[in-house]
Parts: structure tokens; sequence; C-alpha cells
């Protein structure tokens, strides 16, 4: 089912958040929720055979653990959205590995801004693994539910950019909210010092292809309120600034180096960290699909 929508969830308040906003979306959208939980016990149970045992088997004990966890989330969305179908799916393997596979079934995955796991840290590295490998948009939940602001989008001049431009602009009609394009172009140093691009501004045949995109938003979108600014800025402190107050960020990533999709872009990475409401990940590989 391609359109249901995922969420990681591992039971602290973070996937709480996470699950929350899934079920929001859900209730707009009418896609069912799934929430996949990665057992990592029988990867880590070698380490564990040190410590003293529980009652139960420990493989019977942390299942019931999970078990109990899960059910206890799928209760309480049936009674904050009772008219949303939940089910949860438990995968033995690791975390960002269960997510990414799971994802290929999904429209969009949702995880919470934190999260727990049996290796101390590993959300960074699960967070970074998923948001640059997922076959769908991921949508990572940072703190309180946002105000009722607009959904900012961060474009470039990357094969992504088309891609999230829509996804975006869905985004802001499906919550009635003005969609808020921003392109941001880092100042320029060195020997460009002198040229318009370092007192501010950005030329006109710079900004072409963005007006462009911006153009055939607001021709597909007739109905949708669109602010669009070309500023002179490093992209991460933008966007952070125009995080505040927004419902949704929405940004790109793409591949860099041998492997295509191997690392997270900075500017992703930077507000995955630092946003001030949820960030939502959109692939160049999903403009080609």
């Amino acid at each position: 089912m391609q359109n249901k929508i995922i969420v990681g969830y591992d039971g602290s308040s973070w996937s709480d958040d996470a699950l929350a906003w899934a079920l929001e979306e859900a209730e707009h959208t009418g896609d069912p929720v799934e929430l996949v939980h990665a057992d990592e016990w029988p990867i880590l149970a070698p380490a564990a055979s040190m410590a003293p045992s529980p009652t139960l088997s420990p493989e019977l004990y942390v299942e019931r653990i999970i078990e109990s966890t899960l059910d206890r989330a799928v209760e309480t969305a049936h009674t904050t959205h009772p008219l949303v179908p939940v089910t949860t799916t438990t995968v033995r393997a690791h975390a960002a590995t269960a997510l990414i596979d799971r994802s290929r079934q999904a429209r969009l995955l949702v995880l919470g801004g934190r999260g727990h796991s049996a290796v101390a840290g590993l959300f960074g590295s699960v967070s970074a693994a998923v948001t640059a490998h997922a076959h769908c948009p991921v949508v990572v939940v940072r703190g309180a539910q946002p105000a009722p602001g607009p959904v900012v989008a961060g474009i470039d001049d990357t094969d992504a950019a088309p891609a999230m431009l829509v996804f975006a602009a869905e985004q802001a009609s499906a919550r009635k909210a003005p969609l808020h394009v921003i392109h941001a172009w880092p100042p320029v140093t060195g020997i460009w010092a002198e040229t318009p691009m370092a007192t501010g501004t950005v030329t006109a045949r710079e900004r072409e292809p963005f007006d462009t995109e911006v153009t055939v938003i607001r021709d597909t979108y007739p109905n949708l309120r669109v602010q669009a600014d070309a500023v002179v800025e490093h992209p991460a402190a933008a966007l952070t600034r125009a995080s505040d107050g927004a419902q949704l960020l929405v940004v790109g990533s793409r591949g860099r180096g041998a492997v295509r999709g191997m690392l997270l872009g900075s500017v992703s990475q930077h507000l995955l960290r630092h946003s001030a409401c949820p960030v939502a990940v959109v692939h160049d590989s999903l403009a080609k699909s």
C-alpha cells in the first residue's frame, strides 16, 4: 500500500510527537498509519547475555514490552483520531534498516526529533541514514506542534527542487496555509567581492530558474498564496530563521560522492538539528520517478 503513513515508533515522547503529527496528517488525507518498531534485541543479545536475566526469557521479555508499548500507542490513537486506521509492525533489524525498507511501501515516513535505542547515541545515525536513503519523503517532527504559520520550502537549482515544491504546495493547500518559497545564495567573497551578489542582491539571470519554478506552482495551485524570496544569505541561516513560526519546513536531499544518497546535505543536516518546526526531506529521485 503506497498511500500509508509510516511512523518510526519506540515509545519515547519524541515518537509520540511523531505519531501525533502523522495522525493529524492522516486525518486530512485519509491515509492509514502504520507504527513500525525495530526490535534490535536479536542483534544486541550477545552483548546483553552478561546481564542478570529477568524472570521471562530475555527475548520474550522484550517482545512483551514492545507489544504493550505499541498497544498503548494504538489505544491512544483510536481515542484522539477514531477515524484513522492504525496498525503496528515489529521488524527484527536495526532501526535505520527497518525504516528504510518499510519506506518503499509508504507515501510518507515520520520520525521524532529524538528517540531512544538500545544503542546509545544511535538516533543521530538512524535519522541521518533514514532521511538520506528513504524511498519516500521523510518528516522529522521537532518540538511542540507548530503554530498555524506558513509552509516554508527552501529550494536550490538541483533536480530536487520540482518535487520539493510540489510536496510543499500540496502540504500548504491541505492545511489552507500560505507557501513561502526561499532560494538563498551564499554570500560571495574573494575575487567576486565587487559583484552584485556581494552587495546582497540577486541578479535577474541568477533568479530566472527560481522565478520559473514558482510561476509553475502559482499556475498549478491558483488558490494558494505564494510568497517567493530570493536572498543572499547562507541557506542554513535563512531557513532556520524562516522556520520560526512555520508549520513545516520542506528541504531537499541529494547524494554526494561515488554513492548517490550516501550523505545528507549539510544544510539539511543543520535544519534537522536546529529548525523550530517539523522538517520534511524530499529526495531528487522522487522528481524522476
